[in-house]
């Protein structure tokens, strides 16, 4: 239908509608792809308008006249989130930066806490009925449209259609100016890509099959997306969809139908990212697309089980502090949907929260995991919020944990050049005790080849993994929980107490090749506990000394069996021809487990009671 036809009073040129403006307004821009571009240069080469102040999130149009002193004579601009075309100009003190989460900011609109006397908004021609679509830029335009005294709409025959909140009706504008153009499109920079091929494939290990997810702000999050393409029946709820999830569209990762809220639609704000992807969202019943007060509330993000937050930062410090906005006292980003996102995902059943950041800046002379977050930058997301943290070299489970523990962690997947100034520069803030050990400077990637996975017969699942530093505390938790007998068989004595330097020892001693530990664990409501220890370490001849422990209530269900299998095929990878080991008359269990899997093996009883294995390889 033509405008003309269907409202002939309110369509005009770009040029009268502009003249509606008062000098002195407060005027709301909508956001991002979706921004009217023909409408801000308008408003901006009208150099009857003075002194107006612009609010909006993620500018683009706006990056070409921030350099021109007449402009900045002439506006006031005040973001809600720092686009990389704006980041000089906020470096610059051109712009003013508002630190608001992004599930606020439409209340605050409506609450007019920050009051608009007009919304520049971009949408679709209107239907037969009259409605209009804001296709890709719901988000907060929606309520700055609502919530303006008043509103110019930019009709643009590119913008697609979509489901859900995005539509508005003609009566709800107060001009509407005709201009088909491209949309504005959002293409992520070239990153580092080893960095984030590891990145992606440590989250993939993390996100289960239909898991429902959110990608946040930002190049790495959208660039290891692609990473979960051959994951099944993912659902999304998120604020923004990019390009990054194409690939899991079209692969037919995403279903949505083990979502627990909204089942089979992808929940969304708006939409960044190519013509490609605009297209794919045009009136696809797929997307409903909804405010950012209801998409980025925690108690609706909640409503999905096994809800799932990727986010990004900027620096992460020892305790779990997260710096997201800010490069010291320069603002770089935005508050944006972490925090309402990483929230929302602690509350859901069986949720949880990931930052992923490389574990270098500044061509690597610069270390993201820091002791201390630099000075003047601002804390997003407190160490009270964080779970998980991933660099390209491994993972850092940070929920719950103590101080020591976190910077165990951390410190275990800073880049290795790294690793002992920041366990040095950690005892002298006393996060770790005065002789805490640096862990090991080799790149431990190669481990995730030594990992593995075992299912009970009452369907209980135990994974298998190398032993880390982190690991330090929960050892602890497992030796002291066993039997009496148990230590005896492993120890040779009644130990009773398992130090801080005893357990230090066992690790710092693991090189994982020559010496080699592999622990299992289970799963306990939401903590992994050890529930099994087995461990080779090199005596001569090209053959290792090997040992287990495993938890009494596992024993006889081919746990020890398991972890032989494991260490022996880790022992052939490093040269070993045979396992020995040195075993009690009366661990008739053990000796069981030996005779089973080398049938070849030779047992020489010694004086004391003790027997002598040696078990070489089978060829």
């Amino acid at each position: 239908m033509e405008l003309k036809d269907l409202c002939p009073q309110k369509a005009i040129s770009a040029e009268e509608a502009l003249k509606k403006i008062k000098n002195g307004s407060r005027v709301f821009i909508g956001t991002g792809c979706g921004e009217p571009q023909k409408l801000i240069r308008t408003m901006i080469e009208d150099e009857t308008n003075q002194d107006i102040v612009l609010y909006q999130m993620f500018s683009s149009t706006l990056a070409d006249y921030v350099n021109d002193q007449s402009f900045l004579a002439r506006f006031s601009i005040k973001l809600f989130f720092i686009s990389v075309y704006m980041r000089q100009a906020a470096y610059d003190g051109k712009i003013d930066y508002l630190p608001i989460y992004l599930s606020q900011i439409p209340g605050i609109f409506a609450s007019q806490e920050i009051g608009l006397d007009v919304a520049l908004v971009q949408v679709s021609p209107p239907d037969e009925f009259g409605f209009c679509s804001l296709g890709i830029s719901v988000d907060i335009t929606l309520s700055g449209l609502k919530n303006a005294t008043m509103v110019i709409a930019q009709v643009n025959p590119a913008m697609p259609k979509t489901m859900g909140d995005s539509f508005v009706h003609v009566d709800e504008i107060d001009y509407l100016v005709f201009h088909q153009e491209p949309l504005v499109e959002a293409s992520p920079g070239k990153k580092n890509q080893k960095v984030i091929e590891r990145i992606g494939h440590y989250v993939k290990q993390l996100v289960p099959d239909g898991a429902t997810i959110q990608i946040g702000f930002g190049h790495l999050p959208d660039a290891i997306a692609p990473f979960l393409k051959d994951k099944k029946d993912l659902g999304i709820h998120t604020q923004v969809i990019t390009d990054g999830l194409l690939p899991l569209f079209k692969a037919k990762a995403v279903t949505n139908r083990n979502k627990s809220y909204l089942p089979d639609r992808v929940v969304a704000s708006l939409c960044m990212g190519s013509k490609e992807l605009y297209q794919y969202v045009d009136n696809n019943p797929m997307f409903y697309f909804k405010s950012s007060e209801f998409v980025n509330d925690p108690n609706v993000i909640a409503k999905n089980d096994n809800f799932i937050s990727i986010s990004s930062a900027l620096e992460v410090d020892l305790t779990g502090q997260i710096c997201t906005d800010s490069k010291g006292y320069l603002f770089y980003s935005g508050i944006g949907d972490q925090v309402d996102f990483i929230r929302g995902s602690s509350m859901s059943k069986g949720g949880f929260s990931i930052i992923v950041i490389p574990s270098t800046a500044q061509n690597g002379e610069v270390s993201r995991i820091v002791t201390h977050l630099s000075e003047g930058a601002g804390v997003a997301t407190t160490r009270g919020d964080i779970d998980i943290v991933v660099t390209e070299y491994g993972i850092a489970e940070l929920r719950r944990k103590s101080i020591y523990q976190r910077v165990m962690e951390l410190v275990q997947i800073a880049h290795p050049k790294f690793r002992k100034e920041l366990i040095e520069e950690a005892k002298k803030r006393r996060y770790i005790f005065i002789d805490q050990l640096s862990p090991t400077c080799q790149d431990l990637l190669f481990l995730d080849d030594y990992k593995s996975s075992m299912k009970l017969k009452n369907g209980s699942n135990i994974e298998f993994r190398p032993l880390l530093p982190s690991d330090e505390f929960e050892s602890r938790n497992f030796y002291y929980s066993l039997q009496e007998d148990s230590i005896y068989y492993r120890f040779f004595n009644k130990r009773r107490v398992f130090s801080r330097e005893m357990l230090q020892k066992e690790w710092s001693g693991v090189d994982y090749k020559k010496n080699m530990t592999i622990i299992g664990l289970m799963q306990l409501g939401r903590r992994k506990r050890i529930i099994a220890i087995g461990s080779y370490a090199e005596v001569e001849n090209n053959m290792a000394e090997v040992a287990f422990l495993v938890k009494e209530e596992l024993h006889g269900m081919g746990v020890a069996t398991h972890l032989l299998d494991v260490l022996e095929n880790i022992a052939k990878k490093n040269s070993f021809t045979g396992f020995t080991a040195i075993v009690l008359a009366e661990n008739s269990k053990m000796i069981k487990v030996f005779k089973k899997r080398y049938p070849d093996a030779k047992f020489i009883r010694g004086g004391s009671g003790e027997i002598d294995v040696e078990m070489p390889f089978p060829c």
